[in-house]
């Protein structure tokens, strides 16, 4: 197989890739949001040379022409090169599903199906007690039965958002939707230094929170191991993290008890599953970062119906239009309506979704192809 012409379609926020191989079928993916455009150059700059016209058997060798790719661009192992992976890899693997006539959960292994999903709020810029009611409204309305909130401030240096937010929130969520069946996990993106991430961690544990994201700068693994090993929360991360030997450092240290890989940060499905590979070997689950209803969500869904350490839950953006107004629009087709709590993959070939051509037309294209 050889992939004879990557295109992407990009804006700030959010870019789609389409790849077509020598035989004219076609696949779609993404580059990871958040200068999304630069991310193209990158691509097309550093990623497209390496891989257009290289001969290669996408069911042993995808990973290898990818891997390979890196290699060639040894001085910038970073996230931007990882980001720019990621759209050509989720591509193929479209391209490989809707050739097979499978989604590609059936591709890895897996099959369609149910997802309970967290309602994951990104909001700081809210007091307690509108979370609260913003939570016991999607109760009501989706069936969500699982809630993550925010504490600290992102990479805050210890500090809160507004003094004193944190003590109120952790109490208030918990009796709003706490209880019985209903999961609640909060996130400090990367707020605390360990003695102050401790005594919120604690905090969160007496007000029966089970998960306690980012406790530490992302970057500090020892202040995170310290922190996991002084509390029975699961504390949990890595959603920064593309570096794999960053993740075996982890894992070793046992920093966190929970993985949190993002597909599209870390470069894509295969890289993925490596990493929910050591973290098995770890003995550990995974809960994937999707923080936006870009199409990092539905790539999640369907490697969560695939490998055997999949967390219990998957994250699910609730911002509308007033925080992440370029997420509305993007698709033809819905791929995530929530039911009862819950999101499904389809039995539809390859994602199982269709990009508007409304947007298309307002971003910017770019086109490489082998000679």
């Amino acid at each position: 197989m050889q992939i004879r012409k990557i295109e992407t379609f990009a804006t700030p926020d959010v870019g789609f890739t389409r790849v077509t191989d020598e035989a004219g079928n076609e696949g779609w993916g993404q580059v990871s949001t958040y200068q999304s455009d630069i991310t193209a150059q990158v691509l097309h700059r550093q990623v497209a040379p390496h891989v257009l016209g290289v001969e290669f058997d996408p069911e042993t060798g995808a990973d290898d022409l990818f891997d390979r790719a890196w290699e060639k661009e040894h001085k910038f192992p970073g996230s931007y090169m990882c980001r720019a992976i990621g759209g050509v890899e989720t591509a193929l693997w479209d391209l490989r599903g809707k050739v097979a006539g499978k989604p590609v959960a059936a591709l890895l292994g897996g099959s369609a199906g149910p997802l309970r999903a967290y309602a994951s709020s990104m909001k700081r810029d809210i007091t307690p007690e509108q979370e609260a009611e913003r939570f016991r409204r999607l109760r009501g309305e989706k069936g969500f039965d699982a809630f993550k909130f925010r504490i600290g401030a992102e990479c805050g240096r210890g500090q809160d958002e507004w003094e004193g937010r944190t003590e109120e929130i952790i109490p208030i969520i918990a009796r709003a939707v706490g209880g019985a069946g209903v999961a609640l996990l909060a996130d400090a993106n990367s707020c605390y230094g360990p003695e102050r991430a401790i005594h919120y961690g604690k905090m969160l544990q007496d007000n029966g929170i089970v998960h306690y994201e980012e406790p530490c700068p992302y970057w500090e693994l020892e202040q995170t191991a310290e922190v996991t090993a002084a509390l029975e929360i699961d504390v949990t991360g890595g959603e920064q993290d593309c570096w794999l030997p960053t993740w075996k450092r982890m894992f070793e240290l046992k920093a966190v008890n929970v993985a949190q890989p993002d597909v599209l940060y870390a470069g894509g499905i295969g890289r993925t599953l490596r990493i929910a590979k050591m973290a098995e070997a770890a003995g550990l689950v995974v809960t994937p970062h999707a923080a936006n209803l870009g199409l990092v969500t539905l790539f999640t869904m369907h490697l969560l119906r695939a490998i055997p350490n999949a967390g219990p839950y998957l994250e699910f953006s609730i911002e509308e239009a007033d925080y992440y107004p370029w997420q509305y629009g993007l698709y033809r087709n819905d791929p995530y309506r929530v039911e009862g709590g819950r999101v499904s993959v389809t039995e539809a070939p390859g994602w199982g979704v269709e990009i508007a051509p409304e947007w298309l037309d307002k971003a910017a294209h770019a086109v490489s192809a082998a000679d």
